[in-house]
């Protein structure tokens, strides 16, 4: 009796498809919108800490006495033009002597040997709220300090301040509009990517049609596997994220100053809800496009 060898063939299940090309594409697309995300995060970080240090110098009178002294700080604190942080008013007093230590020391020259006395003055450093840091703005803030008895003058640098402000405003814009192109030719990939991944399952659609499933019978295995498969190209490209971050931190210095965990982890759970949102999205339009195909489309 002869023996013959019996092929069995797997049987497609409706739903499947070659889903590691899917979950590769996504977790790529994640990763590389997650790392223009936190491109992101440390330009507003260091945004942040660069309007944190905008500041005018106050300088007094030098006849001024101590009470004054105090009542211009207590008015300069009560001020909605000042930076609070951790309910501290940024105010620093900096007297003459400790100005002239400074400029010693930073140029090596002694100019009160020269000049018999020290020409400088007490002042008051004020970080400025960051509402308040455009140019007129600024200029109303001069002014109104400039009135309080006991002031000599104010100071600060205009065209520095100007020039933060241009730039600042050109690189978020810049960004702004990288962001957008890649969160568009991000979803573009992604449904391409599971197109073609269900383009072997054609067939199977409409053969399900063919006995009599309902459309929603035959897309709900598909959009909940596309969702689980986004979910996990985001949580593979979260854990590339943390790779990258920690790579980076051993070779520049100090950049942990810049990194918010609270908004890192945001960044992640974002990645995670887009995966699986754009893998849903991009399924259910394609199977949406096969439901209404002809069989001679199909071929």
């Amino acid at each position: 009796m002869e023996v013959k060898d019996v092929k069995h063939k797997k049987k497609k299940k409706l739903g499947s498809y070659p889903y590691v090309s899917v979950v590769f594409s996504i977790t790529l697309a994640l990763f590389v919108i997650g790392l223009f995300g936190l491109l992101i995060l440390h330009a507003n970080s260091l945004t942040r800490m660069i309007r944190e240090n905008v500041s005018m110098q106050v300088f007094l009178n030098r006849t001024i006495s101590e009470n004054d002294k105090i009542q211009i700080q207590k008015t300069l604190a009560s001020k909605a033009y000042v930076a609070v942080v951790e309910d501290q008013p940024q105010i620093s007093f900096i007297s003459k002597e400790e100005a002239a230590k400074e400029f010693i020391e930073d140029t090596g020259e002694d100019f009160t040997q020269f000049l018999g006395e020290n020409p400088l003055r007490d002042a008051y450093v004020i970080n400025i709220n960051t509402e308040y840091q455009t140019t007129d703005e600024l200029a109303k803030v001069k002014l109104d300090i400039e009135r309080m008895s006991g002031v000599f003058e104010v100071t600060y640098v205009e065209n520095l301040i100007r020039s933060i402000n241009e730039n600042l405003t050109k690189v978020s814009l810049v960004l702004l509009g990288f962001a957008v192109l890649l969160v568009i030719i991000v979803a573009v990939l992604i449904n391409n990517t599971i197109r073609l991944a269900l383009f072997s399952q054609r067939f199977l659609i409409r053969s399900m049609q063919l006995v009599g499933a309902t459309s929603g019978f035959i897309q709900r295995p598909f959009l909940r596997r596309s969702f689980f498969h986004g979910i996990i190209g985001g949580i593979l490209a979260s854990v590339l994220l943390l790779f990258v971050l920690q790579y980076v931190n051993q070779q520049i210095k100090d950049i942990e100053k810049l990194q918010e965990p609270a908004n890192i982890l945001i960044l992640m759970g974002a990645l995670l809800v887009a995966g699986g949102f754009i893998g849903f999205m991009s399924t259910y339009r394609a199977i949406r496009k096969y439901l209404k195909m002809s069989l001679d489309e199909l071929y």
